[in-house]
């Protein structure tokens, strides 16, 4: 499966970032500048008429597994990290300063991979504990998900993985046996977690046709299909409890809207943060 289309969004959510103090100023793009321009009419609408938009939901997941991170670190100091489709996401520099004793791998479509370590080496943030590995999941060989994990984790250490803005591009048939192997190989360590977010469109949801319009539009701009995987909050837990995940937690939007400054939208947030253990 070709999945090169979607590193298109890196650049855009890369903007977002930066614009929002996340992340280092030399990892904007003329292609981030040019889709957060592009784009922003898109998003005043959204914000203005219907209370959300694309930058409303990138900031609420990414922050939010910022926070969940920051607890699993509490509870595991010795835990190492795998962000899968990493793209421009600022969150290994921003963590690795943070906690000295960190291992961040970060992992990409060979292009993009290459491409942020060249950016973690400008920025002085490149390590033996901090950078860049091609990836697709997809495959079964050297650059699949099976390979990174025998080769470059500490199997006597918890791991914890992170896959932001990537899953709602393939269907749930789709991903079933990448999830699946997931839990198997996180089984491997002494606690293994796993972090993601997911987009619900939920039944009687004033926010439907918003979704819908959104998806459709970021759809248009990585040159892939958007999905929507469930219309219940309910059918989650048991969806990736059948695949090997112990335990499962929603985590809305809404409910951290105080703790954390979140950016709120009117209506259900658009976007859910899931939290997973083996």
């Amino acid at each position: 499966m070709d999945t090169s289309s979607i590193s298109f969004t890196a650049h855009y959510t890369g903007q977002v970032w930066a614009k929002n103090g996340l992340s280092n100023p030399q990892w904007q793009t003329p292609t981030g500048r040019l889709s957060y321009h592009a784009l922003s009419p898109f998003e005043w609408v959204g914000k203005r008429i219907v209370g959300g938009n694309i930058r409303t939901f990138l900031l609420q997941r990414h922050l939010i597994i910022d926070h969940l991170l920051h607890q699993a670190l509490e509870r595991h100091p010795e835990l190492q990290v795998v962000e899968i489709a990493c793209g421009l996401s600022p969150r290994g520099t921003r963590f690795c300063q943070q906690y000295p004793q960190l291992r961040y791998l970060e992992a990409d479509l060979p292009a993009m991979a290459k491409r942020k370590n060249k950016l973690l080496k400008k920025v002085g943030a490149y390590s033996q504990r901090h950078f860049a590995l091609p990836l697709d999941f997809f495959r079964q060989d050297e650059l699949g998900l099976r390979a990174l994990f025998a080769q470059h984790l500490d199997h006597e250490a918890p791991v914890l993985v992170i896959t932001e803005g990537l899953i709602n591009y393939f269907e749930l048939a789709t991903l079933a046996p990448i999830w699946q192997e997931l839990a198997q190989l996180l089984q491997q360590f002494p606690q293994g977690y796993y972090l993601t977010d997911n987009y619900p469109l939920l039944d009687n949801d004033p926010n439907k046709a918003l979704m819908e319009t959104l998806s459709g539009l970021l759809g248009w701009v990585s040159r892939s299909n958007v999905n929507f995987h469930f219309n219940s909050l309910d059918a989650i837990a048991p969806h990736y409890q059948e695949l090997g995940f112990s335990q499962v937690r929603v985590h809305n939007p809404e409910d951290y809207y105080a703790r954390l400054s979140l950016p709120e939208n009117r209506g259900n947030p658009l976007v859910h943060v899931l939290e997973m253990q083996v």
